[in-house]
C-alpha cells in the first residue's frame, strides 16, 4: 500500500459529526475526520499516542489536561498515552490525527 487515494476509502461516522477515512500500517494508524461544526469530542483517554487535530481547515477547539486552545490551520497538538482530552469543532473542519500503536478499534 505504498500510495492510497483517500478519497476511495470508505468513510465512517464513528463519533456524531465526525467522518473519517483510515490508514493502517503495521504500526500506526492515521485518521482524516471531516467534522460538522458544533460536533463534540467527548472527554476520553486512550493508551495510544497521539500527534492529534493537525488542522487542515477550520477551527477545533481542543481541551488537553484541563487546558484548552483554539487550533486554526497548520496548529498541531501532542497528546500522550493516557491523558484526558476533548473538543468541539467551532466550524466544519479537516482534521488529520496519528496513533501509535494501531487503533485496531477505528478497522
Amino acid at each position: 500500500m505504498p500510495f492510497v487515494e483517500l478519497s476511495a476509502l470508505e468513510q465512517r461516522e464513528l463519533i456524531p459529526g465526525f467522518k473519517g477515512r483510515f490508514i493502517h500500517t503495521e504500526k500506526i494508524t492515521i485518521a482524516y475526520w471531516n467534522i460538522a461544526a458544533g460536533s463534540i469530542l467527548p472527554e476520553h483517554s486512550h493508551q495510544h499516542e497521539q500527534v492529534a487535530a493537525q488542522v487542515i481547515s477550520g477551527e477545533f477547539e481542543m481541551t488537553l489536561e484541563g487546558e484548552t486552545k483554539l487550533l486554526k490551520a497548520g496548529d498541531v497538538a501532542v497528546i500522550p498515552s493516557n491523558v484526558v482530552h476533548s473538543g468541539e469543532a467551532i466550524t466544519d473542519c479537516q482534521l488529520m490525527d496519528v496513533f501509535a500503536p494501531v487503533r485496531e478499534d477505528y478497522k
